[in-house]
């Protein structure tokens, strides 16, 4: 499940993903809140929480967020990532750098410099 938060006034969402992540979350939740600030914002900025809670993709959903990351890349000025697992984290490391905006990595013990971060300018 994906809980969604839009900053009021920013260019900011916040995805925080608990349990498994299904591709009804992304097609009902996470791609119509992004389309919608797209015809607010240019760039938008997206901080991704996946927490203790969050138990991974089902593949539905994983195709789902390769289709997002390839349609919207260009358009997030910044993505921070919050999480502890490991084979995140190194995807992250890996493949972070493709994506134009600036990508950041945080432990899920540093969730307050993420959020700082994030609504930073």
């Amino acid at each position: 499940m994906i809980e969604l938060e839009q900053i009021p006034d920013s260019n900011i969402i916040i995805l925080t993903a608990q349990g498994k992540i299904t591709g009804d979350d992304y097609e009902n939740i996470f791609v119509p809140a992004l389309k919608e600030m797209r015809k607010q914002y240019d760039k938008l900025r997206l901080l991704y929480i996946l927490g203790s809670e969050y138990d991974g993709y089902e593949a539905e959903a994983m195709w789902d967020d390769t289709k997002v990351g390839m349609k919207d890349f260009t358009h997030f000025e910044k993505l921070g990532v919050v999480t502890n697992k490991k084979w995140i984290r190194g995807s992250i490391k890996a493949f972070g750098f493709l994506i134009p905006g600036e990508v950041k990595l945080f432990s899920i013990e540093q969730l307050d410099e993420a959020n700082s971060w994030i609504r930073a300018d």
